[in-house]
C-alpha cells in the first residue's frame, strides 16, 4: 500500500488561490480510479495500550464464544424438540440467529485488531460491515414486533390463536421481515457508494456505523442523513407504535384475570419479550437519537 497526496485548488471569489492537500491511502496500486473505492478507514477506537488491548480481546472474545454458543443451543434446541414447534419459538429461533449473525459481523474484525498493528478496514469491507449492521438491526425490530403481534393474540384472542397465527401466516411475515430488512440495508449502503471520503479517515469507533462514517464525508450528505432520519422513523417508530400498542392491549386483558396467579402466569409469558423490546429500543435511543455532529472525530 502506497500514500499519495491529493491537492486540490480552491479559489475565491477574488480569484485567490490556496491548496489543501489530503493524504489518500491507495490500495492495490491503482491509479486513476475513484477516490473512496481505492481507500482504507483505520479503526482507531482499539489504539489502547498493549494491556487494555489484550484485556479487550479476551473480553470481546468471551462476550462472543458465549453469544454464539447460547443462539446456537437455541436454535439447536428448537429446531430438535417438536413441543417448541410454535410460533413464538419459531420466532425465536430466527431472533437467535438473526443475533448469531450480528456479531459475527462485528466481532471478528476487532479480535482482529487488538491482536494486531494493523487497523485498517477496506472501503468494500467497511460498506460490507455496514449492509449487515443495518440489515439485522432492521430484522431485529421486525422479528420481535411479529413475536409482539404474537403475543397479543395468545393472550387477548387464545380461541383463535391456532387459525390466526398459522404456519403459512407465519412463514409469509418472516419472509416480509428479511425482505425489508434486505431493501432497507440495500438502500442506506447504496446511498452510501455516492459519498465521497477524504482527509482524515479515521473512525473512532469499534466498527463501521452509518453516523460515524457520515462525520468523515466531504461531499454533501444533506440528502442521505435526510432519506436516514424519514425512512429510520418509518422503519423504528411503526413497528414500536405497533408493540406498544399491542401491549397495552395485552395488560388490559391481564386486568381483567380475576385469579392473581394467573394474572402472574399470563404475564410471565411475555416478560422476557418485553424486556428484550425495552433493551432493543433503548440501545437504539442512546445511539442513534443524538444530532449528527455528537460524533466524535477527533485524533
Amino acid at each position: 500500500m502506497g500514500t499519495v497526496n491529493i491537492k486540490l485548488v480552491c479559489r475565491d471569489a477574488k480569484s485567490s488561490t490556496s491548496e489543501l492537500t489530503y493524504p489518500y491511502h491507495k490500495v492495490g496500486g491503482m491509479d486513476g480510479d475513484n477516490q473512496s473505492e481505492n481507500s482504507q478507514f483505520l479503526l482507531l477506537r482499539m489504539s489502547e495500550s498493549p494491556e487494555q488491548q489484550r484485556i479487550l480481546f479476551w473480553m470481546f472474545l468471551s462476550m462472543y464464544l458465549v453469544t454464539v454458543v447460547g443462539n446456537a443451543l437455541i436454535i439447536l434446541a428448537i429446531s430438535s424438540d417438536s413441543r417448541l414447534h410454535t410460533p413464538m419459538y419459531f420466532f425465536l429461533a430466527n431472533l437467535s440467529f438473526t443475533d448469531l449473525f450480528f456479531v459475527t459481523n462485528t466481532i471478528p474484525k476487532m479480535l482482529v485488531n487488538l491482536q494486531s498493528q494493523n487497523k485498517a478496514i477496506s472501503y468494500a469491507g467497511c460498506l460490507t460491515q455496514l449492509y449487515f449492521l443495518v440489515s439485522l438491526v432492521t430484522l431485529d425490530n421486525l422479528i420481535l414486533t411479529v413475536m409482539a403481534y404474537d403475543r397479543y393474540v395468545a393472550i387477548c384472542h387464545p380461541l383463535h390463536y391456532v387459525t390466526a397465527m398459522s404456519p403459512g401466516l407465519c412463514v409469509l411475515l418472516l419472509c416480509l421481515c428479511w425482505g425489508l430488512s434486505v431493501l432497507y440495508g440495500l438502500l442506506l449502503t447504496l446511498l452510501m457508494t455516492r459519498v465521497t471520503f477524504c482527509g482524515s479517515q479515521k473512525i473512532h469507533y469499534l466498527f463501521c456505523e452509518m453516523y460515524v462514517l457520515l462525520r468523515l464525508a466531504c461531499s454533501n450528505t444533506h440528502i442521505i442523513h435526510t432519506v436516514l432520519v424519514a425512512t429510520g422513523c418509518f422503519i423504528f417508530l411503526t413497528p414500536l407504535g405497533f408493540t406498544t400498542t399491542s401491549y397495552v392491549r395485552i395488560v388490559r386483558t391481564i386486568l381483567q384475570i380475576p385469579s392473581a396467579s394467573k394474572k402472574y402466569k399470563t404475564f410471565s409469558t411475555c416478560a422476557s419479550h418485553l424486556g428484550v423490546v425495552s433493551l432493543f429500543y433503548g440501545t437504539l435511543v442512546m445511539v442513534y437519537l443524538q444530532p449528527l455532529h455528537s460524533y466524535s472525530m477527533k485524533d
